[in-house]
């Protein structure tokens, strides 16, 4: 008979044991710690690049290229953009840098991003640091509180995010001009940003809120022939939507600077036609 006292075979000898008794942190020899420390790093530098330019409220116009971070310029004392999305066309309302407005958009739907949401919960948080380590805190309570339960606003900031990508791509077309609004030309900043371009909609639509928006409902896959191609699409997309996320960061900071230094006269614009 059983008395109860015998050892599980799983358990190293000692009945009722859940854990093994390790003394230390956690088990890992490798270098662990640089992944976040570089996703610190990272992120680091492009909110104080991002934060410059955006108070900076100048040097964001170079004909025909207008920086990402201000377009659409929706301040009153945009500079004029022949053609572009200005405050001529859309109507001025904010009187202090425009940039503070439009970088909202991308900023909420980044900052609730489910890749970026690993990335700097790891990063700066240290929630956890990486697998297998074990994170400082005591207490988890998810993101069923605030200010956390507000990620879940990332499926509405997704449209945002559309449309942003929209102005983009005709900033992006309104770049085969040149200096004197003539179409027909080609420019290194045409590449630029049409590579920036290229890369925002490729993060954005390979978000997993897009993903479930054109086939996360359906039940018959075969019932919706277009949508299940579409979501197979979105899926390869997603696959990448780490790489993405970093690629279209760096993409739309250089493009920035890339007018920036355009607007300052550093250099000019190499035109190929």
């Amino acid at each position: 008979m059983a008395t109860g006292t015998e050892p599980h075979p799983n358990d190293g000898g000692v009945r009722g044991r859940t854990r093994a008794a390790i003394a230390d942190r956690h088990l890992r020899t490798d270098r662990w710690w640089l992944a976040p420390a570089a996703t610190v790093a990272g992120l680091l530098a492009f909110v104080v690049y991002s934060t410059w330019r955006a108070f900076a409220n100048g040097d964001y116009y170079a004909a025909p290229y207008v920086s990402p971070f201000y377009s659409p310029c929706l301040s009153e004392n945009c500079v004029p953009m022949e053609g572009g999305p200005n405050a001529a066309l859309v109507g001025g309302w904010w009187t202090l840098s425009p940039a503070l407005v439009i970088l909202i958009l991308p900023l909420g739907f980044r900052l609730t991003c489910y890749y970026y949401r690993k990335a700097y919960y790891r990063g700066f948080w240290a929630s956890p640091p990486a697998c297998a380590v074990a994170e400082p805190h005591r207490k988890y309570s998810g993101e069923s509180r605030f200010p956390l339960i507000l990620q879940n606003s990332h499926r509405y900031f997704f449209y945002a995010a559309v449309a942003v990508a929209a102005v983009l791509t005709y900033d992006a077309l309104l770049t085969f001009r040149n200096a004197d609004y003539e179409w027909g030309h080609m420019g290194l900043g045409t590449v630029v940003f049409l590579v920036n371009t290229v890369l925002i909609w490729a993060y954005t639509l390979s978000c997993h809120s897009c993903r479930h928006i054109v086939g996360g409902r359906l039940r018959h896959f075969s019932k919706h022939p277009v949508r299940y191609r579409m979501w197979g699409w979105v899926s390869r997309l997603n696959a990448r939507h780490m790489e993405l996320a970093w690629a279209s960061l760096v993409s739309v900071a250089l493009c920035d600077l890339y007018v920036y230094l355009l607007a300052t006269g550093v250099f000019t614009d190499p035109r190929f036609f």
